[in-house]
């Protein structure tokens, strides 16, 4: 069975902010019942924005990176996001590092890499889904989609799909304890599986039930919501 995953943004203006990234990403807006959805493919993971935003306290649990074939390219993507509500972001970077840091219109941080970042050669535009996590989060969601790790170093991981494409990549333990509960998660989707047979085997894998009456909400084993689908 292929598994996929969905990146999920709790939103205030779903419509907007979907319209921002399909303009960003070359996608196709898809509203369903869940919200306004950008599809993925194979090898590119979908976005899905939903209401009920609620205002950001701290850092963001996962952030999306951007890759570049040349700068002038870096520049196109960088131009193109501030034109339709982006705003730069300062989180510490240096002058001399290749990335460029922007905010999306209601604040989600997100890179555009430079051009030859050998980490992410291959990977397609939204080359990845940087988290974060130590080592035991990466293998979870390893097992937990069939998804192999391609990296694995030092407490940082990343698996990617058999198909190739966006990496998610977990990059060691945050500096502070989560407290609230994120403004982006995983959805994954276990296309004719059944969806309690599919719940059970991720909490024999170490996710745990949230205690919120949504039957398909589970967190992760370093307690990141996550929502689960059969299709």
């Amino acid at each position: 069975m292929m598994r996929s995953l969905t990146v999920t943004f709790d939103v205030h203006d779903a419509a907007g902010l979907a319209q921002f990234w399909a303009a960003i990403l070359s996608r196709k807006v898809v509203e369903d019942g869940d919200g306004v959805l950008l599809p993925g493919d194979e090898t590119q993971l979908g976005l899905r924005f939903v209401p009920g935003g609620a205002e950001k306290t701290g850092p963001d649990y996962l952030h999306l990176h951007l890759t570049s074939t040349t700068l002038e390219d870096q520049q196109h993507t960088v131009a193109t996001a501030l034109g339709l509500g982006a705003r730069h972001l300062d989180v510490g970077q240096l002058p001399e590092e290749k990335h460029i840091v922007l905010a999306d219109p209601e604040g989600n941080a997100f890179c555009v890499i430079g051009p030859g970042n050998s980490f992410l050669a291959g990977c397609g535009f939204l080359g990845e889904i940087a988290c974060d996590g130590g080592r035991e989060i990466g293998a979870f969601w390893s097992e937990a989609t069939g998804w192999p790790l391609v990296w694995d170093q030092d407490d940082e991981t990343a698996i990617q799909s058999p198909h190739g494409g966006t990496k998610v990549a977990w990059g060691g333990r945050p500096d502070a304890p989560k407290l609230v509960r994120n403004r982006q998660r995983f959805e994954l989707t276990a296309p004719g599986a059944d969806r309690q047979a599919e719940i059970d085997r991720l909490l024999t894998l170490g996710a745990t039930r949230l205690e919120t009456g949504a039957a398909d909400e589970l967190t992760d084993p370093g307690g990141n919501e996550f929502t689960v689908k059969a299709s």
